[in-house]
């Protein structure tokens, strides 16, 4: 009994570091195996020994867990559970004779628990912790005593039951890229309260009759070490990442472009003409870029023909400085549009400077 109260006070005295709790919330489904540990167990036989407190030693065991409960998704956990746990018998202990055992000890039985998850900050782990009371059902499968070199003997099959209380603390290892799905670890103490008597036959004189015998089990205590799963059916797919910042996105970079103005009926270029060439030139070694269109104008003086001839020898003279300021001749795609797509609207046979130009476009 005082390790049981040592684990229920820890228990007691952890709970108030919970900060904030796991979000689950929902149905959910558990499952555990591994190692269980019992204390020796105290017995007392209503039938002649010399001793009226046994011993029943038991070695190293397995069990397992099987359980469904809903989430209050404020870290609060509901559970009803299945579990079966297997011991041998190593030897019935404190008899006044030198006696040898064997047997197994099965408990199996239903037990309703209430847990606590808890968010420590980190999303890789979630300790918590629980308490559960139920029923536990205790088989003493095949069990014999006997004598070593004497007449008596004791055997029983028989099954008793009584309530339990366990208490739980364990970690939860959540798993990436699998929603709702979590790897656990996890310590139990089990103590069945005692008092199932377990009816069997015992002999006491070489070649004598069976009589009817009982062996009572006082207190079990059990601890046990579990690995298992945990499934929560609700929990939603992680967040879509953030679209990145439009900074960063790997857009086409910007068009940049360049007026070059000619002279009435002049293909020529001027010297403040060259310089914005030049320009051109020297900003597109610093922006990525797929080409560079060089397309030609002129205003509506003249004939839509001759205009048209005009605006394609502006734009071959502009993509020729180009070339000379080291732009390669496969990146330049050239174009003559005559007196269409005027940048000042007018009439025909309008003089218009603004309309006599070249267009430089970095895509």
């Amino acid at each position: 009994m005082r390790l049981s109260r040592a684990v229920l006070t820890t228990i007691l005295l952890t709970s108030p570091l919970a900060a904030v709790a796991q979000p689950i919330e929902g149905l959910y489904v558990g499952f555990g195996a591994g190692m269980v540990i019992p204390q020796n167990t105290r017995a007392s036989p209503d039938f002649p020994t010399g001793s009226t407190h046994l011993r029943l030693v038991e070695n190293l065991g397995a069990g397992g867990v099987a359980s469904v409960g809903y989430a209050l998704g404020n870290g609060m956990r509901f559970e009803v559970e299945g579990d079966y746990l297997r011991n041998g018998i190593r030897q019935l202990g404190r008899t006044p004779f030198p006696a040898a055992a064997d047997g197994t000890v099965r408990t199996y039985g239903v037990m309703a628990n209430a847990l606590f998850d808890m968010d420590i900050g980190f999303p890789w782990l979630y300790p918590y912790i629980g308490l559960g009371a139920g029923y536990q059902w205790t088989h003493l499968k095949n069990l014999t005593v006997t004598q070593v070199d004497g007449p008596f003997s004791y055997a029983t099959n028989a099954t008793a039951g009584a309530f339990a209380w366990q208490a739980i603390a364990g970690l939860s290892f959540p798993i990436p890229n699998m929603p709702g799905l979590s790897a656990t670890t996890e310590y139990r103490f089990m103590q069945i309260l005692g008092g199932e008597k377990f009816d069997g036959a015992a002999t006491f004189t070489a070649g004598g009759p069976a009589v009817p015998a009982r062996i009572e089990l006082h207190s079990q205590f059990d601890h046990a070490i579990l690995i298992g799963v945990r499934y929560a059916f609700n929990v939603p797919p992680p967040p879509v990442p953030a679209a990145p910042a439009p900074a960063a996105a790997a857009a086409p970079a910007p068009a940049r472009s360049y007026l070059v103005f000619f002279d009435w009926d002049k293909a020529n270029l001027t010297e403040r003409a060259r310089a914005i060439v030049k320009e051109a030139a020297e900003n597109s070694t610093r922006v990525q870029y797929t080409r560079i269109e060089v397309n030609g104008y002129t205003d509506t003086s003249g004939t839509p023909r001759y205009n048209q001839g005009l605006s394609v020898r502006r734009a071959r003279a502009v993509a020729a400085e180009l070339v000379r300021n080291g732009v390669p001749q496969s990146a330049i795609a050239i174009k003559g549009f005559g007196e269409t797509h005027l940048l000042v609207p007018t009439g025909p046979g309008v003089r218009e400077p603004q309309n006599r130009r070249v267009e430089i476009i970095i895509q």
